[in-house]
């Protein structure tokens, strides 16, 4: 079971006179900021020159430098740009102007994980990770409450690296709910896997899966969207509520006894080895390199696979049935 730390766990004082510099303020960065802020430690923002998010952050009050200058000024450097963009800004902006006693601290480990980032041994290198995304960060700090958040400690070179991650991680709301204790590697490559087998590949493969198979035996396509996509919500809201045990208590006996016969025929023993063999990818480096060279070669296999993704019967169908929706805000991707 992982180590679980909280407020009374967490010293703030070792905040005290420290500059944090945010490198980002998308998602996560505004949270950051604003949260360590509130709660009394000084912040700047790094961003490019030509950054989007630039007029927000200085609307927000924060001081917004170029990353270059920013690491000039930090104690602690936050990473919270994109993974493939972290090793190009260390080695160019970063590393030639860090402090040499500062630390550097990151809300994923891919980039210290996969060796794309070897920091210096005399600097600290930790992990404050949020398991939730920017605005719940902010909306639950804000409202009194926290999130639930991750640390980690890749490198110890002042011997306080962990009870400034803790504390770091307090700043930002997260004593209030849980502070869980891992490492660079088992965030990294869990969070890796969560992604690619269950939430993002999976999920979506799933229910694409589930549509063809209605369509394809006659279905009209309506149907399948409503029965195999639209209504995946309705249960997954139910086991963040409450498990799966709470989701499987509220639906109807019939789907109870569908669960029970349908699931092990669909995800069955040659599913888990693809998920095992997803998960011996991420563990050996070879999703790493490919996603890197993917990045490094202008994406071209993802913009071909995003622009066939918007074109697929399903999503064609269930934008014009979102349309029938009143009850939600639709929203659509830019097209390819």
């Amino acid at each position: 079971m992982a180590k679980i730390y909280y407020d009374r766990d967490a010293d703030l004082n070792l905040l005290n006179g420290k500059t944090i510099a945010v490198l980002g303020y998308g998602s996560q960065g505004h949270a950051h900021a604003q949260n360590l802020r509130d709660s009394g430690v000084k912040v700047i923002v790094g961003l490019r020159e030509n950054s989007k998010t630039r007029a927000t952050a200085e609307k927000d009050g924060f001081t917004v430098c170029t990353i270059a200058e920013a690491a000039k000024q930090a104690d602690v450097v936050m990473f919270l740009i994109h993974d493939h963009m972290q090793a190009s800004v260390y080695e160019n902006e970063v590393k030639p102007n860090l402090k040499s006693d500062a630390k550097l601290a990151f809300a994923h480990g891919f980039s210290i994980h996969f060796g794309q980032i070897i920091p210096e041994a005399n600097h600290d290198v930790f992990m404050v990770a949020p398991k939730g995304p920017g605005h719940i960060v902010r909306r639950m700090f804000a409202d009194g409450k926290g999130t639930p958040c991750l640390i980690a400690v890749q490198q110890d070179a002042s011997g306080k690296a962990k009870e400034f991650a803790i504390a770091y991680a307090a700043a930002i709301g997260a004593g209030r709910a849980g502070i869980l204790e891992t490492t660079f590697r088992e965030e990294t490559e869990t969070d890796l896997f969560g992604e690619q087998a269950v939430l993002c590949g999976g999920i979506s493969a799933l229910m694409q899966a589930g549509f063809q198979t209605l369509v394809d035996a006659g279905y009209q396509p309506e149907m399948a969207y409503f029965e195999c996509i639209n209504e995946m919500k309705l249960i997954v809201d139910m086991i963040f509520e409450g498990g799966l045990s709470w989701m499987r208590y509220s639906v109807s006996d019939t789907a109870k006894y569908g669960d029970m016969t349908g699931g092990p025929a669909v995800i069955g023993e040659e599913a888990k080895k693809g998920m095992q063999q997803l998960l011996k990818n991420i563990q050996d480096g070879s999703f790493a390199r490919d996603w890197i060279l993917e990045n490094q070669t202008g994406r071209p296999r993802m913009k071909k696979w995003a622009k066939a993704a918007q074109e697929a019967p399903c999503d064609v169908v269930g934008r014009e049935l979102r349309k029938m929706m009143p009850w939600m805000e639709a929203k659509e991707a830019p097209k390819f």
